[in-house]
Order: C-alpha cells, then structure tokens, then sequence
C-alpha cells in the first residue's frame, strides 16, 4: 500500500513561476510517493457484509396527469438528489482519503502528468474535499474547476484557501451537467468509480464533461478501466446466514426454518460487498469488459457484456462469482502507468470485491469448465443503481440464468 507523505509544493511558486521553476518539487513529491517500503504495507481482515454508502429514496409517481418526459426528468432529479445528500456528510470522505492506495495512486498520477498539467487548465469532476484538485495545482495547474454538487463544496473551499491554492484552485457547487465553464479544459481527473465498477453510475458525468469541455488532444485521468470476474468458494456464508435460522430452535426452542427461502432470497439476489481471499479463488480470472474513457458512450453504458469461461483448480465447491476491477493512468507522458487494482490478490481498498452468491454450492472437480456471460445495466427502479445479469454453464449442466441487484433498498 502506498504510504502518504506530507511534502507539499509551494503553492506560491507554482502559480507565479513558470512549469520548470517547479519541476524540482514536483521530481520530489514523485520519489517520495515512488519509494515507499514493503513494510509499511497494511492487512486487513476479511468482513463478511459491507453496506453500502449510498442512500436513495425512490419516489413514487404522485398520480398525476404529468407528461412522461417529464416525470422521468423530475425522477431523476429526485435519484441525483438523495444521492448528493450522501456525499455531503464527512464519513464517506475519510473512507476514501484512508484508501491509500486509491488517494496516492490519484497523487503519484497526477505529479508524473506534471508536465501535461503544468499551466494547463483542469477540471474535477465530483471534487468531493478537493483533495485531487489540490494535487493538480501542485502539480503546476494554472486553474483547476472543482465541480462538485454536494454540499461538501463548502468543505472543500475551505481546504483550498488553507492551502492557500484560491487563486488556482475555484469550487464550483453544482452538477456537471448543469455547470458551465468560461473555457475548455487540457485535462479531466475524476475518482468516478463505484462498487463492481459502475455503481452510481458516476462516469455518464465524466462523459458529459469529456464531450463538453475536453479540448481536442486532452487528457483524462484514470483513461481506463477493465472489470475482472473468477468463480469463488465460500461455503461460511451459508453456514452464517442460512443454516443460522434452523439453529434458532435449538437456542430459543422456535422453529424459524420457513424464514430460509426469505433469506435466500435476499442475500443470493443482492451484491454482496465484501473482503473475498485470494485462495478462495477457484479459476483464474478473466477480464470480461474494458472501457476506454476517452471514447465510451453513454448509449454504451446502458449495457457493457462480457463473456468467460474458466477452468477450475481441483475439488471444490463453486459458490459464486466475485468481481473487481483496475482503472489505468496511460496517458502519462514519458513516464510509467500508473494502475489501481481492486484485486482480492492486491492491498484491500474501500472497494472491496463485489459478489454474486448462488442458492445452493455446487460440487466441480480439476478443469471442470464454466462458460458464461455477464452483462451489467443501469437500475430499473433507480438508473444509479445496478442491475447484474448472468448466463453461465457449469459442466454439463444446463445453462442456468441468474438476475442480481445492487441497491440500497433492496433487502440484504
């Protein structure tokens, strides 16, 4: 895990002196972030559940006679609002600034992109703290917009002008795609990614801004991202959360065995976010999508498929599907990608691993083949949810399909 130093660039040189007057700097922030020691590496343990920090509230057409246009509009206004209602409070911020690999992956990006950032004009997208628009404006950045719609706005000029970036750095509270910009932009940087990728569905503001306001030869930062699939096992999760309620009789002498298939239900229905062990892993993964950000659509964002096939290890039980994803800083100039895994074989993140459990374990054996294919989809109650669907085989078994959520109102 990469390790948080505390060296700055000083912030007056950048904005008053040229890109080389700060170069010396910026080579020393790059070192530092760069040479970090495998022992201040950290471990952390498996959690069986993570809930998820996103709080919506679907809302009820009221019965009128409104047009559809715009009662999906004003759907939609509802989503986005209690969605940024989540991000206002101060939790979710240090879940993710405590994610040193996430927060120094950003920062070492960004400091060797000093040379594209250097006294170019930048915009964050979903800013949050401002964190990652203080790291462009070390980085030389001449103006850094910091768009963020939640009322962490107010939070984040305040850690601009204690660094004393304001005549670099300017917060804009609003939604991108109601924003507007006095000029375009030489660079995007966004921290858009959600649980197995594209929860909350953040990057359709990343798209919006790219086509917006990304001048011709811009760059974006991650530029992409790949999601990743491999079958698990994890036979615990039945004996903890299913076999529990046959157990209730022997410690409360009530027969609570009907409330199984409820269970079921709930929990193999739904993501589960969790710490999944590499040795769980019963095939290699394989890499079922890729997104070029500086290309995708939002059209495309509607259904991103991928088929797989493995071939399992040995003796096991096949218990689900767990997922993860990277995201890729290539656009680097003459200087090494930088790359964030979420991987269950990388350092733990905020992420976790994303888990798609079946009813019932399923007994395979070495080279037992598994075929199928994922496709991933915008929530139908709530487009900032999502909506899992798989098709797989398992031998010779018939093909089996299977339909998940990823939500916070549906039952875990």
């Amino acid at each position: 895990m990469l390790h948080v130093f505390h060296t700055t660039v000083p912030h007056t040189l950048c904005m008053h002196s040229g890109p080389t007057d700060c170069s010396y700097f910026i080579a020393l922030l790059v070192s530092q972030a760069e040479q970090i020691p495998e022992s201040q590496h950290k471990q952390s343990h498996r959690t069986s559940h993570c809930s998820l920090s996103l709080h919506f509230l679907i809302m009820a057409s009221n019965g009128s006679d409104e047009a559809p246009a715009k009662r999906i509009k004003r759907r939609r206004q509802d989503e986005d609002g209690f969605y940024f209602k989540s991000y206002a409070g101060v939790s979710i911020h240090e879940e993710m600034i405590r994610d040193e690999v996430r927060t120094n992956s950003y920062r070492l990006a960004i400091l060797r992109s000093s040379e594209q950032i250097a006294g170019k004009i930048v915009a964050d997208i979903g800013a949050g703290t401002g964190i990652l628009s203080c790291f462009c404006a070390q980085a030389g950045a001449k103006k850094v917009y910091a768009i963020e719609a939640s009322a962490i706005a107010e939070q984040a000029r305040k850690v601009v002008k204690s660094n004393g970036m304001e005549q670099q750095i300017q917060v804009i509270q609003g939604k991108v795609e109601d924003v507007e910009l006095p000029e375009k932009v030489d660079v995007i940087v966004s921290e858009w990614m959600g649980h197995f990728l594209l929860y909350e569905s953040m990057l359709n503001s990343v798209i919006y801004a790219r086509d917006k306001w990304l001048k011709k030869g811009g760059i974006i930062l991650p530029s992409k991202a790949s999601l990743y699939l491999a079958p698990i096992t994890n036979e615990e999760i039945y004996k903890e959360r299913i076999d529990f309620w046959s157990e209730v009789k022997s410690k409360y002498r009530l027969n609570m065995d009907c409330m199984i298939p409820y269970a079921k239900e709930c929990i193999f229905g739904s993501v589960q976010i969790e710490d999944v062990i590499g040795s769980d892993l019963i095939a290699h993964e394989r890499e079922v999508a890729t997104i070029d950000i500086s290309t995708i659509t939002e059209q495309e964002l509607q259904s991103i498929q991928g088929s797989f096939d493995f071939k399992c290890f040995g003796i096991s039980k096949f218990c689900g599907f767990a997922a993860w994803f990277t995201v890729t800083f290539d656009d680097i100039q003459d200087r090494d990608p930088v790359t964030i895994s979420t991987s269950p074989y990388k350092h733990p993140t905020h992420w976790k691993q994303s888990v798609l459990y079946l009813p019932e374990p399923v007994s395979v054996e070495q080279d037992t083949e598994m075929k199928g294919l994922i496709t991933l989809s915008p929530g139908m109650t709530n487009s900032r949810y999502l909506d899992v669907a798989l098709q797989y085989t398992v031998g010779e078994m018939p093909q089996i399909s299977r339909h998940y959520t990823m939500s916070d109102d549906y039952p875990s």
